[in-house]
């Protein structure tokens, strides 16, 4: 279907460590780079379930007196903060979004799309927030996870539980590898593959990341203390640490 393994009993039952996304080529082609970062909005509005991250982890916080702050790391075009920003300015809450990515491409293209109140773009990384004492009511990451091994999967969770602090919530998200996710993705993005999608990595890279991804015991296994594994719809984890409810 969409790779001549799928059918094979053994495709997915291990992470292809690997394995590497276009995008994450320094190298790589800058339009084709600039595509996917414009349609990561259309396509993370269904595979990543924004509006439920919203629901579930940010809006409880939120209060319409008080400016409550949100970190979201490896914010690639910045799509998740401004969905956040939207919804609560509906709900006439107030809200700060700080959005970091190390990659220069990214936070360049998102700094040269329209302005949002409230939505704090740096060029900065998790560690160098926390040792300077920086701290929110929610620290977040979409499609990160899967990107990390070893010391950086674990400076991640360290650096989050430092930024967010006593009373503060860490949630990381990302896909499950499973082959109906698998599945699922490829059919669901082969009719636009050369239409809407054409020119970018979104299809490419979203079954590699899936490829990349961990199951829910293998994220399970690979926590430190205070650490939780949640699972959401569609094919989704999240990584859980604060005074949330399980």
């Amino acid at each position: 279907m969409a790779s001549p393994g799928f059918l094979d009993r053994g495709f997915l039952l291990e992470r292809d460590e690997t394995a590497s996304e276009l995008m994450d080529d320094p190298g790589g082609d800058v339009e084709a780079l600039e595509r996917t970062y414009a349609r990561f909005r259309l396509v993370n509005a269904v595979v990543s379930n924004q509006r439920a991250v919203y629901r579930r982890w940010v809006r409880p916080c939120l209060s319409r007196t008080r400016t409550r702050r949100v970190l979201d790391i490896g914010t690639g075009g910045a799509d998740l903060p401004r969905a956040l920003l939207r919804w609560a300015h509906a709900d006439g809450l107030r809200l700060e979004v700080t959005a970091i990515d190390p990659d220069p491409r990214a936070l360049d293209w998102a700094l040269r799309q329209p302005a949002e109140p409230g939505l704090v773009l740096r060029r900065v990384s998790s560690s160098e927030l926390a040792a300077a004492g920086e701290r929110f009511d929610v620290v977040t990451s979409n499609h990160v996870l899967h990107h990390l091994e070893g010391r950086a999967f674990g400076a991640l969770l360290a650096d989050s539980e430092r930024l967010a602090g006593d009373g503060g919530v860490a949630v990381h998200g990302d896909i499950e590898r499973t082959r109906l996710g698998y599945a699922a993705f490829a059919l669901g993005t082969l009719p636009f593959e050369r239409n809407l999608l054409a020119g970018s990595y979104i299809r490419a890279d979203g079954l590699t990341s899936i490829r990349r991804s961990h199951t829910a015991a293998e994220l399970a296994a690979a926590l430190p203390p205070g650490w939780r594994v949640r699972r959401g719809f569609p094919s989704r984890l999240e990584v859980i640490w604060g005074d949330a409810d399980a």
